[in-house]
């Protein structure tokens, strides 16, 4: 018997979290607003007794619940997380074999960047519950959608985040010549519910900058951490981008961060780096930053 054990993730909609799990879930996408929706799903049908549920969605390996806003997320998250692992480990089933995907009409746009050479492609549909960054096909051994992305010769670079895909191109071509073709291509993918990524395997890091883990950091690091993630990963998501807290040096208070998506290599990256990041650091942390310097840039 499966042993599910769940997470939990903040979402950018503050009514929906995520409860992302160990397993495979479901290969389709399963949507109910009320438990007479939700008779063909009996986990469902057991969450719609809770008073402040609104709304249940379940695809691939995450469960993401919507709720009223007659409660806040931090007095029921775990209980949440508990009853999902409880029915699920006891033998409660997920889904009825009778059980109908959810019809959801596929969109994708294309969205210009900062960095000239990296366009970003939105879709209406979640793609990955965790960014996925390939600087080539070597490196996209869990994502078969980032491999047929490298098959176009003009794709340099594939970053996935949670409903959008940041390609940086070679300058062979301009996007004007390829936006289209790529925004066909990624929908149809989509359409066709072929796997972004292999949530069985995890990506094996290639490059030597990687990330520290948020355990056992100093006490500015965990603050460095805290205002990247809520004042300035936002903000550079819009763009197409993302970025990384690598490690805080306190004996020459140089903060290393790594640029991802169209953040990586733009043109216009350092004075972010510096006007904004490093400013709001030395602001919000006064006395304990130097400087922040990217090590990828």
């Amino acid at each position: 018997m499966a042993n599910f054990i769940f997470s939990v993730e903040k979402t950018n909609n503050e009514s929906i979290v995520k409860f992302v799990t160990n397993q495979v879930l479901t290969n389709g996408s399963f949507e109910y607003g009320n438990i007479e929706e939700a008779q063909e799903s009996p986990l469902s049908q057991q969450l719609f007794h809770l008073p402040f549920i609104k709304k249940v969605y379940i695809t691939a390996n995450f469960i993401a619940i919507e709720k009223y806003n007659i409660v806040e997320w931090s007095e029921i998250e775990n209980g949440i997380k508990e009853k999902l692992e409880s029915f699920l480990n006891e033998g409660g089933k997920l889904l009825n074999d009778t059980a109908k995907k959810t019809a959801i009409a596929v969109e994708v746009y294309a969205e210009i960047t900062p960095n000239p050479a990296v366009m970003k492609f939105v879709s209406n549909k979640l793609l990955v519950t965790k960014d996925q960054e390939y600087k080539n096909i070597e490196e996209a051994k869990n994502s078969p959608l980032a491999q047929d992305l490298f098959k176009f010769p003009f794709v340099k670079e594939v970053f996935i985040s949670e409903n959008y895909i940041s390609i940086s191109k070679y300058d062979i071509i301009e996007w004007n010549d390829i936006t289209m073709e790529l925004r066909s291509f990624i929908r149809k993918y989509i359409l066709d519910e072929k796997p972004v990524v292999l949530v069985s395997e995890e990506k094996v890091e290639t490059t030597e900058e990687t990330v520290v883990e948020e355990v056992n950091l100093d006490e500015t690091s965990q603050k460095i951490v805290a205002i990247l993630d809520e004042y300035v990963k936002p903000a550079v998501a819009s763009d197409g981008g993302n970025i990384l807290f690598k490690e805080y040096n306190k004996d020459t208070k140089v903060v290393s961060v790594i640029l991802q998506g169209a953040c990586s290599g733009c043109p216009s990256s350092t004075i972010t780096l510096k006007n904004g990041i490093e400013t709001m650091l030395k602001e919000m942390l006064p006395n304990q930053i130097s400087e922040v310097v990217a090590i990828n840039q």
